[in-house]
């Protein structure tokens, strides 16, 4: 039996995706005997409403020295964050001295924007790699899994925090009430925790069921949300929402009663009921909709390999592991994925061995047609390509639906 990491009430996964790996786990040709696979199994609980993926690898493999995510490889996203960054200084911070913590700092894009300006500051992220980054650039972080524990000992020598800022990162955690228990007692009473998440409406919506993978155990709703923080007396206050990674939604909580809760988070709560969010229908029609979007995929390759077309993908995604693999495409279908990373460059896709090059190589032959496995940075992507498509190569995209463009 399986309980939810909320509520601890029993859960029943509604599909599997098969066997997959760690979707950062970008492999050396040499660990391709090794590598490590689990069953990739979403669940719903009808108890707290939240989404969650039943067997998650244990954190080590997940969070590490190698680590393949760069955040500021993205110019769109390092402006997201400056703008977010301007927000909080400009409308949130209430002391002239105010102290602002990041849970999941990554290589410093959110955090550099405050070290530039003397704000104290700290970031806690366990990817040693990342963070050596992050030093490099002055940034005062802490090489950890952020716990109860570790927010005790950030306060023993900081105090406690006027801001906590957590982007891309309260989905990544398995044991997430115990982050929430460190935010806490952490912020300070009239302190804001500032969380960005992809939201589970616009995933559903959108048929975008790649955002499921190992690192992605949560994809949050505000119902969970609200559910979750309940259970330490803090209330979500705000909720905005924006396009990044598919469509995001940020959250603003508080301790409960400091603030007063803006509208918006009623008018999300109601949204979910009466969409019916919740329902167990909802996930029926949702598995039927990715077993289609699979076939569509499969048909529409099949047909560009049996014309002698050559085939790359574009951006060596975490979440296009999931689709890769839950469709079961090799380098027999695509022949390299381009990505800007170098920590990917010259290892090989998770799972299916697709080798990973530089962008180069895409610019100095370009291929017939492109997954855009990058499609949250479409725009970026296609700007800085334009000329792909002025010779005649062709998108293949596949969020809502298949399209060639």
């Amino acid at each position: 039996m399986k309980y939810c990491r909320v509520c601890d009430s029993l859960i029943e996964p509604f599909m599997s995706f098969g066997k997959m790996p760690v979707a950062n786990a970008f492999i050396d040709k040499k660990d391709f005997n090794n590598e490590y696979f689990f069953d990739l199994s979403p669940a719903s609980c009808s108890n707290c409403s939240t989404f969650q993926i039943v067997d998650v690898p244990e954190q080590g493999k997940m969070f590490h020295d190698h680590y393949a995510y760069f955040a500021s490889t993205s110019e769109s996203m390092t402006n997201h964050f400056k703008n977010l960054a301007h927000e909080i200084l400009k409308k949130h911070v209430k002391s002239d001295d105010p102290f602002i913590v990041e849970i999941g700092s990554n290589d410093g894009i959110s955090l550099q924007n405050y070290s530039e300006l003397g704000i104290k500051h700290l970031g806690i992220d366990p990817s040693k790699n990342v963070v050596d980054v992050c030093r490099d650039k002055g940034i005062s972080v802490k090489c950890d899994f952020f716990t109860k524990q570790s927010a005790e000992e950030i306060i023993a020598h900081n105090g406690k925090s006027d801001i906590i800022v957590s982007t891309n990162t309260m989905h990544h955690i398995p044991d997430i009430k115990e982050v929430v228990e460190g935010a806490k007692i952490l912020l300070k009473k009239e302190g804001l925790m500032i969380t960005e998440d992809p939201y589970l409406g616009d995933m559903i919506s959108l048929n975008s069921f790649e955002q499921i993978y190992a690192e992605h155990n949560f994809i949050w709703s505000v119902s969970s949300m609200k559910y979750l923080f309940n259970l330490y007396d803090m209330e979500i206050i705000d909720v905005i929402p924006n396009k990044y990674h598919g469509g995001c939604l940020r959250y603003y909580i508080a301790h409960k009663g400091v603030y007063s809760p803006n509208e918006s988070v009623s008018l999300y709560l109601n949204k979910e009921k009466n969409s019916g969010l919740t329902s167990k229908k909802v996930y029926e029609n949702f598995r039927r909709s990715c077993i289609e979007a699979k076939t569509n995929i499969l048909e529409l390759i099949d047909k560009i390999k049996d014309s002698k077309k050559s085939l790359v993908g574009y951006g060596a995604t975490a979440k296009s592991s999931t689709l890769i693999n839950y469709c079961g495409l090799t380098n027999q279908h695509i022949d390299y994925i381009c990505d800007s990373t170098p920590a990917k460059q010259g290892l090989y896709s998770p799972g299916a061995h697709i080798p990973i090059v530089q962008p180069e190589k895409f610019t100095e032959n370009y291929p017939d047609y492109s997954i855009l496995f990058a499609w949250n940075h479409k725009q970026e992507i296609l700007k800085k390509e334009i000329n792909y498509q002025n010779r005649g190569g062709k998108w293949i995209e596949y969020i809502p639906k298949v399209i060639i463009t």
